[in-house]
């Protein structure tokens, strides 16, 4: 290989680790996002813990328990089946007890964040800080 063709390599090299670099960033942020906007919209009903009302379970994380009877979680949060797809039937028609969401509530990016911070939240270990049930 000539030095020249090893520059180029090696250039053609860079450019590819710099775009994944800037994918992975991309990535990083929009799963931060999401988390933030799983937080505010729908941990009230969809998080792990207790109600205000002293109940076990909040009211959407209940309701799933009830409705798949341990064949899926009732916490999204464990849920890898919630592409953006799915979670924007969910949260503009709403289903059950659980209303729609308007545009100026919940954005169409907020929807590919969730969707994208839940995919991540769905990998960790078992065990791993924020895990706990």
């Amino acid at each position: 290989m000539t030095v020249r063709a090893l520059g180029r390599t090696s250039l053609a090299a860079l450019i590819v680790v710099t775009f994944a670099a800037g994918a992975h960033a991309q990535n990083v942020d929009l799963v931060n996002r999401g988390r933030a906007a799983f937080q505010h919209t729908c941990a009230p009903c969809h998080g792990v813990g207790a109600g205000d009302d002293g109940r076990a379970m909040l009211p959407g994380s209940q309701s799933l328990k009830l409705k798949y009877k341990g064949e899926k979680s009732p916490f999204l949060e464990d849920r890898s089946d919630l592409p953006s797809a799915v979670l924007h039937t969910f949260v503009r028609r709403g289903t059950w007890s659980m209303p729609g969401f308007r545009k100026t509530e919940v954005t169409d990016a907020d929807i590919e964040a969730i969707a994208a911070y839940l995919d991540q939240s769905s990998k960790r270990p078992k065990g791993a800080p924020g895990t706990e049930r």
